[in-house]
């Protein structure tokens, strides 16, 4: 093997490592938050008719409430909270509302 191509394999993985322990530029967080969002996704898109959202499959979906019971009121709040979730979702991509 060529040394130039080594030194690059070894950058690539030096600049992996780092990005992937970086703590002080706080990535956990919006890892977190990311993945909180999603799950607000997932649980509108299962018991949108707790918000008065009519779902068709919410009968196929009360399967999963004894998993995300303790989760729903804390989502139910956080959605009554956001009033403009359209707006905050395309400010993350910088897309104008």
């Amino acid at each position: 093997m060529d040394t130039s191509k080594i030194k690059e394999f070894l950058e690539n993985v030096k600049l992996f490592l780092g990005a992937a322990t970086d703590f002080e530029r706080k990535s956990r967080s919006v890892i977190f938050k990311e993945a909180h969002n999603e799950m607000d996704e997932f649980i509108l898109l299962c018991f949108g008719d707790i918000l008065g959202i009519p779902i068709p499959t919410t009968y196929y979906s009360l399967e999963l409430l004894p998993l995300i019971a303790e989760d729903l009121d804390g989502w139910q709040n956080r959605m009554i909270n956001r009033l403009y979730v359209w707006e905050e979702r395309w400010s993350d991509y910088g897309f104008d509302a």
